[in-house]
């Protein structure tokens, strides 16, 4: 089976599965704080982990969810567009999931500072907080439940990374969803088959609900969803496009 995998979606697969496992089973080796995808400005950033994010995931179920949707669409994909077209569509989708994750979480951080700062909080302090080389304690020093609830968000937006292909893997499904819209798919979550072209705007629509709830225990980026879908549909888009004018 895995060897009738076209040759990228192949390797990206080997990869990602080499880089889970080598994060479990090596856990000294901290690799989630240097690879996994932070808030730019963050003290944790750093610059590579705008493509290393989408090789690290935060469990079997993640990854497992992940692979096996790139499994199912990445190889038509490929024949289709071609190895150099497919990689361009799989990182510019990631590249995309992490930029509006990041463009929402800087709205947000902005949110909170601006809150922070007008209540007389030292932001600094969080940021020196946030930082996984910091070992000493972290007191919040503030008689106010609201600055106290904000100085706690802006904490976990500065120390909680972002991981997983799921970037990319929604712009896959996006890509495929727009080449062949009349296609019907079977989904372990949906218990019938739904035509490709309406996958597209039900990721969207859930992505931007769940988003903007920020419902409480939900860990996902939503936003990282919807920026890889919206490049894997305008990079199809303009391919067509492109196509059709010589043709």
């Amino acid at each position: 089976m895995f060897a009738q995998l076209t040759p990228v979606t192949r390797n990206i697969i080997i990869l990602n599965v080499i880089f889970f496992a080598v994060t479990y089973l090596l856990p000294n080796l901290n690799l989630d704080s240097l690879l996994a995808g932070y808030f730019p400005l963050s003290p944790n950033f750093q610059s590579w982990q705008i493509i290393t994010h989408m090789f690290m995931h935060g469990s079997v179920m993640h990854i497992v969810f992940n692979m096996l949707t790139l499994y199912s669409f990445g190889p038509v994909l490929e024949q289709v567009l071609g190895q150099r077209k497919f990689i361009i569509l799989y990182f510019a989708s990631g590249l995309g999931g992490f930029l509006l994750y990041n463009l929402w979480n800087y709205y947000e951080v902005s949110q909170l500072t601006n809150f922070l700062s007008n209540n007389n909080f030292d932001v600094h302090e969080i940021y020196k907080y946030a930082s996984f080389n910091y070992t000493g304690e972290r007191p919040i020093n503030s008689n106010n439940p609201e600055v106290i609830d904000a100085a706690k968000k802006l904490f976990l937006i500065l120390s909680t990374p972002m991981v997983g292909a799921s970037g990319a893997i929604f712009g896959v499904i996006a890509a495929f969803s727009t080449l062949f819209p009349d296609a019907k798919l079977m989904f372990m979550f949906i218990p019938f088959p739904i035509k490709a072209k309406y996958l597209t705007p039900v990721i969207i629509v859930i992505s931007l609900f769940l988003g903007f709830g920020q419902f409480s225990g939900d860990n996902i980026a939503h936003f990282a969803h919807l920026g890889g879908a919206l490049i894997g549909f305008l990079y199809i888009w303009n391919w067509k496009k492109y196509r059709d004018r010589i043709q």
